[in-house]
């Protein structure tokens, strides 16, 4: 569409129908969700049978409100700290991957690049299999080996780390590179002329450069991360994380303490797009 020219009514006409049309169809469920979060309903659909805030405070015995659901929270608490550690490692292999991509021709740069990004093609599904296989494998090498047993080799905690961290990093990467390729390398240059080291360069300038792009590839690795399902079904060990416990959850029936679950997490991610919007803008 060209703004500068003449619109007709028709055009204009459909063009806001369509926009109308398109946001309704993204928000309208998210929107079903978090006021079915107060149905004074034992199950997570409609009717409206009232006003009432038990999915969120209620202690039971009839009803248990989230915040006194200890299984859910738990579930939240491994999510959150699961997300902690795969955004904090993907973040640094990423940007350190950004740096090494950018750089001058090196052998084999484009063979590690292609294999950088074969994870964003290969399907969820068949990266958690994928892992689950090479880590049993490898834990069974190293038992039959050397008589050790090693947890990280067995579906728990560090082992969903590791997996979502193998293709996480790569959105990382992207981000990263993208931001770098606008960077000024002669602004490099003149602060070594100045007697800079080449630590100091990267810490004061490049990297301060980066921090827009760090930060909001931290958050998009730590958002990744707590709402993985597929990888993250095959690897999870006696701690499940939210999306896997909601799942089993769903399967076997709920009640609406599962709305008041989604209603916390979109107030938390707009509340964290909104903290990396504020850190993604251009200082003058």
């Amino acid at each position: 569409m060209i703004r500068t020219l003449p619109n007709t009514k028709r055009y204009s006409f459909t063009y806001g129908t369509f926009m109308i049309c398109y946001f309704v169809f993204l928000f309208a469920p998210l929107f079903v969700t978090c006021v079915l979060a107060f149905n004074n309903s034992d199950f997570p659909s409609l009717p409206w049978y009232g006003f009432s805030l038990d999915w969120f405070v209620a202690s039971g015995p009839e009803r248990i409100g989230i915040f006194n659901d200890s299984q859910n929270l738990r579930a939240i608490l491994t999510s959150f700290q699961t997300a902690f550690w795969v955004a904090i490692f993907s973040t640094i292999v990423g940007t350190c991957a950004a740096f090494l991509f950018e750089q001058e021709d090196f052998p084999f740069k484009n063979l590690l690049y292609f294999l950088m990004l074969a994870p964003l093609v290969i399907p969820g599904v068949i990266l958690g299999i994928s892992l689950l296989l090479a880590a049993n494998t490898a834990g069974t090498f190293v038992e039959n080996s050397f008589g050790i047993d090693v947890a990280l080799f067995r579906p728990s905690f560090w082992l969903v780390v590791m997996g979502q961290f193998s293709f996480i990093t790569t959105f990382v990467a992207l981000v990263v590179s993208a931001r770098l390729r606008k960077f000024d390398h002669t602004l490099e240059e003149a602060a070594m002329n100045l007697g800079a080291t080449r630590l100091e360069v990267i810490w004061h300038i490049t990297l301060k450069f980066l921090r827009p792009a760090v930060i909001g590839a931290g958050a998009v690795a730590f958002l990744m991360s707590f709402e993985n399902f597929n990888t993250t079904l095959f690897l999870v060990g006696s701690k499940p994380t939210l999306p896997i416990n909601l799942y089993l959850q769903v399967r076997d029936g709920s009640t609406p303490v599962i709305n008041a679950i989604s209603l916390l997490l979109i107030v938390g991610t707009f509340c964290l797009a909104l903290v990396n919007l504020y850190f993604s803008k251009e200082k003058d």
